[in-house]
């Protein structure tokens, strides 16, 4: 059975409760889906615990690009990013190198859409969807970037699939996110509780602004 974790963003609590579930249901592979950590409390550590799960197959986010490229043309995010390290120490060359993309057993797994890692679909369809496809059309595309659990069909002949978020949820649940898919192809959605309080508390002692809010997310499941 295969696991999918997406958007972990350095939530160690979370990611330690969602791999003792997974392995409980009987996961014995993994597919990684970017946003593991950057600018968080528990970078390295993330990364490093993610580091052991084999077979494993890993894709960027926009996290990890962000870290060599910074997104100027979001002056809201872009010189704190510039500042700030990523926490990732000798793991970040590594993580900026991943692919953006990977396919297993026919399915096409990207982090935000096939066209960027930093726009993704929402739960609702919209004209938008044309242009996040990029021509895309008849595949199972699964994908994360906006923290959402859901499943709907796309246009093209597509069918759209977002685990949810392991470490940072936001569709108004607390529990952290993840799917798996069965040997004979069938995904499943699952969430999982976790010590929400403890990573609030982590997040805050960042700091005041990108800290606090993350602290406020994680305890509202929302913006």
């Amino acid at each position: 059975m295969l696991g999918i974790l997406y958007d972990i963003h350095g939530n160690l609590p979370a990611l330690e409760a969602t791999l003792e579930d997974a392995r409980g249901r009987g996961v014995d592979r993994w597919l990684l889906g970017g946003d593991y950590g950057a600018w968080s409390p528990w970078p390295v550590e993330t990364v490093e615990l993610l580091l052991e799960l084999s077979p494993s197959t890993w894709i960027r986010g926009n996290g990890e690009r962000w870290t060599r490229e910074p997104p100027w043309d979001r002056p809201d995010i872009a010189p704190g990013i510039a500042e700030w390290e990523s926490g990732f120490g000798k793991h970040e060359g590594w993580l900026y190198s991943l692919q953006a993309h990977a396919e297993l057993d026919g399915v096409l797994y990207v982090h935000g859409c096939p066209t960027r890692d930093d726009e993704s679909f929402a739960p609702e369809s919209g004209p938008e969807d044309l242009v996040l496809l990029g021509g895309v059309s008849n595949r199972t595309i699964v994908f994360g970037h906006s923290h959402q659990q859901f499943r709907r069909a796309g246009p093209l002949g597509n069918e759209l699939i977002n685990p949810g978020s392991v470490g940072m949820p936001l569709d108004h649940d607390v529990r952290g996110a993840y799917a798996t898919r069965t040997d004979d192809g069938e995904f499943e959605f699952h969430r999982v509780e976790y010590d929400v309080e403890k990573a609030a508390v982590a997040y805050a002692a960042m700091g005041e602004g990108f800290g606090e809010m993350v602290a406020t997310r994680l305890r509202q499941g929302s913006d």
